[in-house]
């Protein structure tokens, strides 16, 4: 794998990851009782983006590590993967 093909890949599973975190321990303006006018009720106090950000990037090298050492170390494939039986 190239040094380009494995910056891609990583930047799809880091998005991916990210819009999978994004949603964790979001509290709404609704829901804390403290809606500012002028704003949406369902906007979040405190979003903390920094934190979800390095916990994505954390995940990520994960999964792409162990994506990568299936790959290159154990030699699997798209071939090695069972397909569903077929009725």
């Amino acid at each position: 794998m190239s040094i380009v093909s494995g910056l891609a890949i990583y930047f799809i599973i880091w998005w991916m990851v990210l819009f999978t975190i994004l949603p964790f321990g979001v509290t709404s303006q609704k829901d804390a009782g403290d809606v500012i006018l002028g704003t949406e009720h369902g906007a979040p106090i405190r979003s903390r983006v920094r934190l979800k950000m390095l916990t994505t990037t954390i995940v990520s090298l994960i999964i792409f590590g162990g994506l990568y050492y299936a790959r290159f170390e154990l030699g699997l494939g798209l071939d090695d993967v069972p397909l569903l039986p077929r009725f």
